[in-house]
């Protein structure tokens, strides 16, 4: 039999790590990722394996809580092959860089002010630099295409499906021997919304022995997307209409490109107020850039804008700031629209806009994605009045609104109508989900299926 172990996303959502060891002694890996929110201390531990034991990584996408280890992963002996999309690789290269020089850069800060009290040494260095992410760029690379069955051993095989849920992310399906009988497992990554604009709706695999699913929105369904748009687009002219600036802590990767086009579309229908709009975010930029070299990954509605107009997101008003003097400027701006990263309102250029905005109840702050526990975002959706940046202690007194309709994950029934496309299918893993999100879908699931449900401790030995 085979014996899998998560080492991340285990009764959380963030830290995808999974290991799948077959009889053979061949050691896979899908996703190596960073944790985020309340469990972040958990980069700096142990990964729990050894990493030189491990003789492939399957990447199912580029967010950072599916590749931010990698690089850590390469520096504790990994040499494998890595085997994913191009476009997957293309974009957790931006990912990546972004995730070294903000540690650096935090490293600095801190060592800086530690020097000051005598205790540098307790200053925890960087998890990798810049150096050690272009060193995972000279292991074996293997590009994938989706639908096409890639061998990795003798008898074991990967292929990889489009999950719509960013530019390359992928449901990987791995076959495999065991015991003279072919075998299935199917680790569903992170599956899209079908109400995205930018990407397609996931494609359905038929058959496996074994699912280990995505529980991030198990316990609920987002808002429609039509009244997600609707509630959108008030908030925006309400907020122009008294001078304010609208606020959107954005994802880099998938959530900003399905804003741009949301804005996009406003403008087209006459129905956004004439305003500057503000993508305030270098790894945004670089990510959106890497969506119109790869747009046939994309939804019909961002190749019909790119056949229009030359590009899929760009329209009159849209400023890219890319360096900090250009970000500073933008304090001087009223009545316009700033979109900045981190989406989760952990670091980057969104708390220097906070510093500066949110105090003022003119204004108005959007969320549109998920907010892990233990982020700044999830204290705000869950009605903070005091938030503390850079030891001030800041009132807030914008607006705060969370709109579900956007996500890029599946919602309770879209992961349930995905599920029910399987043929044949005996047992369900629940990973990458909060505890109480899993525990719903699993009663779920087992209310209106047949399938056998287990949710996934972290480090917990299944044999499948």
């Amino acid at each position: 039999m085979a014996l899998v172990q998560s080492f991340g996303a285990a009764e959380v959502v963030t830290g995808s790590c999974h290991l799948l060891q077959l009889d053979s002694g061949l050691n896979i890996m899908v996703d190596c990722g960073m944790f985020q929110g309340e469990v972040e201390y958990k980069n700096f531990q142990p990964f729990g394996f050894n990493p030189k034991d491990v003789d492939v990584l399957l990447i199912t996408h580029a967010h950072l809580d599916h590749v931010g280890r990698i690089p850590e992963l390469v520096k504790k002996g990994f040499n494998g092959r890595i085997i994913t999309l191009r476009s997957t690789l293309d974009l957790a290269e931006v990912v990546l860089l972004d995730s070294a020089h903000l540690m650096e850069d935090d490293f600095h800060t801190h060592f800086k002010k530690a020097q000051r009290r005598g205790s540098e040494k307790r200053v925890r260095r960087p998890l990798y630099n810049v150096e050690d992410v272009y060193k995972v760029y000279s292991l074996p690379l293997v590009y994938a295409q989706y639908a096409e069955e890639v061998p990795i051993d003798t008898g074991v095989s990967a292929t990889f499906h489009n999950a719509g849920h960013i530019l390359d992310s992928a449901i990987i399906t791995i076959r495999y021997h065991d015991k003279g009988n072919e075998k299935t497992v199917v680790f569903s990554g992170d599956l899209g919304n079908h109400n995205d604009m930018v990407m397609p709706i996931p494609d359905h695999v038929r058959h496996a022995n074994t699912l280990y699913i995505e529980s991030t929105y198990g316990d609920r369904k987002h808002q429609g997307i039509k009244e997600s748009e609707a509630k959108f687009k008030t908030i925006i002219q309400e907020t122009l209409s008294r001078q304010g600036n609208v606020i959107i802590p954005s994802f880099a990767i998938e959530r900003t490109q399905e804003i741009l086009c949301i804005l996009k579309q406003l403008y087209d229908n006459h129905e956004l107020p004439t305003c500057k709009i503000f993508l305030d975010s270098p790894m945004a930029i670089r990510a959106t850039r890497l969506y119109d070299n790869y747009h046939q990954e994309l939804s019909q509605c961002c190749n019909d804008y790119l056949k229009r107009d030359g590009s899929i997101f760009e329209f009159p008003n849209v400023h890219y700031t890319v360096t900090q003097d250009e970000s500073r400027r933008i304090n001087n701006e009223h009545s316009c629209i700033i979109i900045a990263g981190s989406g989760m309102c952990t670091g980057g250029r969104i708390l220097h806009h906070f510093k500066n905005h949110i105090w003022n109840a003119n204004n108005s702050v959007i969320f549109v994605g998920y907010q892990a526990n233990g982020t700044l975002g999830r204290q705000l959706v869950e009605g903070a009045e005091w938030i503390t940046l850079y030891h001030e202690k800041i009132k807030v007194g914008a607006k705060i609104h969370a709109i579900s309709g956007f996500s890029a994950h599946a919602d309770q029934g879209e992961l349930m109508q995905w599920i029910r496309g399987f043929e044949t299918l005996e047992n369900i893993f629940l990973v990458h989900g909060e505890k109480k999100a899993q525990q719903v879908f699993k009663t779920l699931i087992a209310e209106q299926t047949t399938h056998k449900v287990h949710i996934v401790k972290e480090e917990e030995k299944i044999w499948i």
